[in-house]
């Protein structure tokens, strides 16, 4: 069992209660104000589903899936639908969203890993569909507090994207970490678009 998934199952309860109600709506509404009207929207690593559960509420179509069978459990519960089991490596469709969203997620896997995960996830997207994806700010990579962690600057992950060329970045911020007592933490939030 990967240690990061086994982590998630282990710790689901605690996780889905400190991440289900940080308001993220500044970040949903900057990803869904590039989304055509009824939108199909996959959440790639939906977590505890808050943010499956908010792009539902404003009408837009909505395929969740995570890795963690408990947080999959969860979720489905919290937001009214089935969550997929799904690791980021089966992803195998083509042209059928108009976003993805990757919110903390993808962060989990290593470089060798996350390069033909970001290709698959170039494929899934509809033309000129976006990405919206959130990494840590710094060069780390490696295991942090029992899960596997990539860090990417603005500039390294330019780098990093670059053989992808049928994505662009279009916009990237940083924000502080919205949970109560780690604002200090920086987060990397990017938008890319499929050319």
């Amino acid at each position: 069992m990967n240690p990061t998934i086994n982590y998630y199952n282990k710790n689901a309860s605690d996780f889905v209660s400190g991440t289900i109600n940080v308001d993220f709506t500044a970040t949903q509404n900057k990803f869904l104000d590039k989304l055509p009207e009824n939108a199909r929207i996959l959440d790639f690593g939906c977590g505890s589903g808050r943010d499956t559960r908010y792009f539902l509420e404003q009408g837009y179509q909505v395929d969740a899936i995570d890795g963690s069978e408990e947080l999959c459990r969860l979720a489905s519960q919290y937001t009214g639908i089935p969550v997929k089991h799904m690791y980021f490596q089966e992803l195998d469709v083509e042209d059928t969203y108009d976003g993805i969203w990757a919110c903390s997620s993808i962060l989990h896997l290593p470089k060798v890993e996350l390069l033909p995960v970001m290709k698959k996830m170039a494929a899934a997207l509809k033309r000129n569909g976006i990405i919206y994806t959130s990494f840590k700010c710094s060069e780390f990579e490696g295991e942090r507090n029992g899960r596997y962690f990539t860090d990417f600057t603005m500039e390294t992950f330019r780098e990093f994207v670059a053989p992808i060329e049928e994505l662009s970045i279009t916009e990237f911020w940083i924000t502080g970490d919205v949970r109560p007592g780690r604002s200090e933490e920086k987060w990397l939030n990017i938008i890319l678009q499929k050319n």
